[in-house]
């Protein structure tokens, strides 16, 4: 089952406040040693009484990688892997035009399906097609560099 995600998919810019929050938080679970276990019991303190609550320990690790960017100050979004975007928002998220992601698609290059008239990208898809852009990219420029060395211009 796919799902589209909506124009205005949530971004969250933290504040500062929030990315020293997130930076307090983030070195505070990194210090637990989560192992293999199954879950962990986090408790929620509302002030008056903490009730605990069992949370898969994949989605705590995911956590801790969505505070420590917010610690950074970095914008973050939740997409679901087999979520449907539009090609602006592909676009968007290679940093890219639309219509140069329109030519990849008319390429074949990412695989997209047509819901009428407007094409559909997975958000898999997408990051398959940008990890082995990234990759050919920094095989050319190891290459480059290799040529630079030889040549002796002091690169």
């Amino acid at each position: 089952m796919s799902t589209l995600i909506p124009e205005n998919f949530e971004t969250v810019a933290p504040s500062e406040a929030d990315a020293v929050l997130a930076r307090e938080s983030s070195r505070l679970l990194a210090t637990r040693k989560l192992g293999r276990r199954a879950s962990v019991r986090l408790r929620l303190d509302d002030g008056e009484e903490g009730d605990a609550v069992a949370v898969p320990t994949s989605a705590v690790r995911l956590f801790l990688h969505l505070l420590t960017e917010m610690s950074l100050g970095n914008a973050v979004t939740l997409i679901p892997t087999h979520a449907e975007l539009t090609t602006q928002q592909a676009a968007d998220l290679l940093n890219v035009s639309r219509p140069y992601v329109v030519k990849l698609l008319d390429e074949s290059k990412i695989p997209s399906r047509t819901v009428g008239k407007y094409r559909r990208v997975r958000f898999d898809d997408l990051m398959a097609y940008k990890r082995k852009d990234d990759e050919a990219r920094a095989k050319v420029l190891d290459q480059l560099t290799a040529e630079a060395q030889e040549l002796g211009m002091g690169y």
